[in-house]
């Protein structure tokens, strides 16, 4: 495949695209359709806390990936560990969802301490997986390679979400309540993870080479006015390069202002991504067969987005593709706003809904391959780390603004959704001060003079 780079057998791809198809479940039914609803309306009681309390507990899991993916990602780098460290990320998330098992009202504390730490395991194994996709795509096909992950992972979700959804039906048609089979969905999407998972252990390879120890790079960074005293601790090293990028951020200002015109639009995402399930109840009346259904429907024009603009991507260019999404996303969040008062809201729900799907895919699928264009191509996982903490960061921002919205508003979740909508517009004004040429070339400066470092 011309897409590939030289030594990349396409059943890697496919090997590496699977854990988007393994890890989509977790999202899609933990985070999207269906436990965070059941959490809200029978964990939590249908407290006037209780969307608080969900946005609260993701924002801690959040906050932990913000505070540890750039030191995971260059500790990865350095001893050529990213997929061991994706391991055990996966086994985390995969245990913790299962615990999940156990939720119920008298068991609260579990279940946050379930939420905050699967989901913590899940974005931290995203951040990993991400930081492979320019080891395995040329330059020139990045969008696409990426679209085509993306979109894998969406039908993953499809898939996970169909078996929870039949499942669903069979429990409600037999007179369970939710209480009884959403438990089950939880095992669903954990033995779906584990499972779908293999392939990327068992095919993908790590092509990283350990760093030699700091002491002889550290003296050249010195020369270049960038050293700190040499540390010889494996955390201490990577703590070390995190610090070094973070002092000469300016030297990848395209980056820095992407990764700053992504912790607002992603702001917006997360809040829809995390709140849909329970919009389209509070505020639309939806039950939860009809819920999964939309969530359903969602994905499948999320895998589609994904796929298409991928290819758009690389003929129009990464920004202008963006941009296009970010005005995708300001009509649906005006279409959302407006369906609750509509007496054909439910069918402009559902077009909203589907709209956003297909931004949902091109926007996370365009923002990747973009990071992986600026980023320096010897510290792959420590700039994917800083990605990870820009679109982590917007995850605490958007669905907390969302929840405290709601809270102060005494359960006003059209004017919540209006509030963080916001995001988009000004992620869309800081998006068009991003060069690409310009940041590619400093990637490419800065792995010069990391090879340059390296050397005996």
């Amino acid at each position: 495949m011309d897409a590939l780079q030289d030594g990349v057998r396409p059943r890697e791809l496919w090997a590496w695209a699977m854990y988007d198809f393994a890890n989509s479940g977790y999202t899609t039914v933990i985070i999207t359709a269906l436990f965070n609803a059941y959490f809200v309306a029978v964990v939590a009681g249908n407290a006037p806390w209780a969307t608080f309390a969900w946005t609260t507990a993701l924002s801690v899991s959040y906050a932990l990936i913000v505070l540890s993916a750039p030191l995971v990602g260059a500790y990865a780098d350095q001893h050529a560990a990213r997929k061991k460290l994706l391991a055990i990320t996966t086994v985390g998330c995969v245990l913790f969802t299962a615990l999940l098992w156990f939720a119920q009202p008298e068991l609260l504390w579990l279940a946050i301490l379930c939420v905050i730490a699967s989901n913590f395991f899940f974005g931290s194994g995203e951040n990993l997986i991400a930081a492979f996709l320019p080891e395995l795509a040329k330059t020139r096909a990045l969008g696409r390679v990426s679209g085509w992950g993306w979109s894998l992972g969406y039908l993953g979700g499809l898939f996970t979400l169909g078996l929870c959804l039949v499942y669903v039906t069979w429990a409600e048609a037999h007179g369970h309540s939710a209480s009884e089979y959403v438990p089950v969905t939880m095992l669903i999407t954990a033995g779906i993870f584990a499972l779908a998972s293999l392939p990327t252990f068992l095919l993908l390879r790590e092509r990283g080479v350990p760093h030699k120890e700091m002491g002889d790079r550290s003296q050249f960074y010195e020369s270049q006015n960038r050293g700190l005293s040499p540390i010889s601790l494996p955390l201490q090293a990577a703590w070390r390069e995190v610090r070094q990028t973070l002092l000469h951020l300016r030297q990848f200002r395209d980056l820095a202002r992407f990764l700053l015109c992504s912790l607002f639009y992603q702001a917006g995402i997360q809040a829809v991504i995390t709140l849909a399930a329970i919009y389209a109840s509070q505020a639309m009346g939806f039950s939860t067969r009809e819920t999964l259904l939309l969530i359903f429907a969602v994905n499948i024009t999320a895998a589609v987005g994904a796929f298409l603009f991928g290819h758009v991507q690389d003929r129009i260019g990464h920004v202008r593709t963006i941009a296009l999404t970010l005005i995708g996303w300001i009509a649906t969040i005006l279409l959302l706003w407006a369906a609750p008062l509509l007496a054909e809201g439910p069918t402009l729900f559902w077009v909203a809904a589907n709209l956003a799907g297909l931004c949902l895919g091109a926007s996370q699928s365009a923002g990747r391959a973009l990071v992986g264009l600026l980023a320096p191509p010897s510290r792959l996982a420590e700039f994917y780390g800083f990605w990870g903490l820009s679109v982590k960061l917007s995850s605490i921002a958007g669905p907390m603004t969302y929840g405290i919205a709601t809270w102060v508003s005494g359960g006003d979740h059209r004017s919540a959704l209006l509030l963080t909508g916001s995001y988009f517009v000004v992620g869309l004004l800081l998006l068009f001060g991003v060069n690409v040429l310009r940041g590619r070339r400093a990637a490419l400066r800065a792995a010069r003079l990391d090879a340059v470092a390296s050397r005996p």
